[in-house]
């Protein structure tokens, strides 16, 4: 088990013949208009973790962008509205097909609103992530060990925790209900990029 990282890109084959990559980004906020994005991090579920700084502004990252649309890799997030959207931003790829682990705990977990991934990992995993790193500056010119070890651990436990919630929505009979929700994932995040972030446009009013 081991965190690598990379500048600018990842190495061309590096997840050659995986079904599945957990993904996860680091921004320097929360706004996508504003915010630039700064890290992804992926794992095979294999116990490694490989963490990009990208490039800015140019973001040249061909084995990256390779993956993220490469229709044989399933892309496991959690709460991948977020990342799908910066992807789209600033890479300008649609991610698919994805799986998102905070969708499938809203779905499967109803006994609880604690849906953040801590939580999750914790309940389903008995994994206590440290979050000490979340708020650091993600855009700094090099990254320390604290962060890469941050990154890392956002994306080591998704193939489990997708496990889990997965035989849990067998057992409640919500699992075409949840991929029909991964499969309008990119289309949500177009959305929230195009000016509907937080406009509900089901409701009826």
């Amino acid at each position: 088990m081991a965190n690598h990282l990379h500048e600018g890109d990842i190495p061309a084959g590096l997840f050659a013949g995986a079904a599945s990559v957990a993904v996860d980004s680091e921004t320097m906020g929360l706004s996508l208009t504003r915010d630039p994005l700064c890290v992804v991090q992926i794992s095979a579920g294999d116990g490694d973790a490989h963490v990009v700084r990208l490039n800015r502004p140019d973001y040249d990252c061909p084995n990256l962008k390779a993956l993220l649309t490469d229709p044989s890799v399933l892309k496991i997030f959690h709460f991948g509205r977020f990342d799908i959207a910066m992807f789209e931003r600033h890479l300008g790829v649609e991610t698919n097909p994805v799986w998102c682990t905070k969708i499938a705990s809203k779905l499967a977990r109803t006994y609880t609103d604690r849906h953040g991934l801590k939580d999750v990992v914790k309940e389903l995993l008995g994994v206590d992530l440290s979050k000490a790193q979340q708020s650091s500056d993600w855009g700094a010119a090099s990254l320390s060990p604290e962060q890469l070890a941050y990154a890392a651990s956002d994306v080591l436990h998704l193939h489990g925790v997708k496990a889990k919630l997965e035989a849990m929505l067998i057992r409640e009979n919500r699992q075409a209900l949840a991929q029909a929700a991964f499969d309008f994932l990119p289309v949500r995040a177009r959305l929230d990029l195009a000016g509907w972030e937080e406009v509900d446009i089901f409701a009826h009013s």
